[in-house]
């Protein structure tokens, strides 16, 4: 165990539950995680790893931004995704998972490479979900967490493997936080039609 694996797990997991909290500051605090994270695992040979958290900082910031402003300069809402959303999750995850998993099987020194793909084409996923505040985000994570916490256990990144451990905890909680806001969300828009509509 490194001062490097004990600062990103510090502010991931800080990051992640102010996530769960549906808190703003999440983004600042995700993008010096994933920065920390990116060299931890650059060290550890997880290169897909390395390119999620590229992602994670860039989509980060973006997803900052959305979180205050919205679509029409008011804070984004927690809401469903669409029907449509999901039905390409799925299989659009599994097909991109094994032509990268690939390209790092065929190409690189990369350890377990397609189980280290999944985790970053899946985390892709959630974090575009989440950039959106979309509840579904959630169950997504999940499965991240699975995957990840024995990979990260077999690479001897035993604090890792066991905050990863504690996201899919936290997960559960959020997603059921989530469904919460998003039906408090919902009343409150409905409530605010009439009055919109009078005007």
């Amino acid at each position: 165990m490194t001062l490097l694996e004990i600062a990103a797990n510090a502010f991931t997991a800080v990051a992640i539950v102010l996530a769960g909290r549906n808190s703003v500051h999440t983004w600042w605090t995700g993008i010096i995680g994933c920065t920390l994270f990116g060299l931890l695992f650059a060290q550890s040979r997880l290169y897909a790893d390395v390119v999620l958290q590229v992602f994670f900082v860039g989509t980060s910031i973006l997803g900052w931004w959305r979180w205050m402003r919205g679509r029409d300069g008011t804070p984004l809402p927690v809401t469903h995704a669409g029907v449509r959303t999901l039905l390409w999750m799925a299989p659009a995850g599994v097909a991109a998972t094994a032509a990268y998993g690939a390209l790092l099987h065929f190409y690189t020194n990369a350890y377990a490479p397609f189980v280290d793909s999944a985790v970053l084409v899946f985390s892709v996923i959630a974090q575009l979900l989440m950039m959106q505040r979309r509840i579904e985000n959630w169950p997504v994570w999940l499965l991240v967490n699975t995957i990840a916490v024995p990979l990260y256990f077999s690479r001897e990144l035993y604090l890792t493997s066991m905050l990863y451990a504690g996201f899919w905890v936290n997960a559960i909680v959020s997603w059921l936080w989530w469904r919460k806001l998003a039906a408090r969300d919902a009343a409150a828009a409905a409530a605010a039609v009439p009055v919109s509509q009078a005007a």
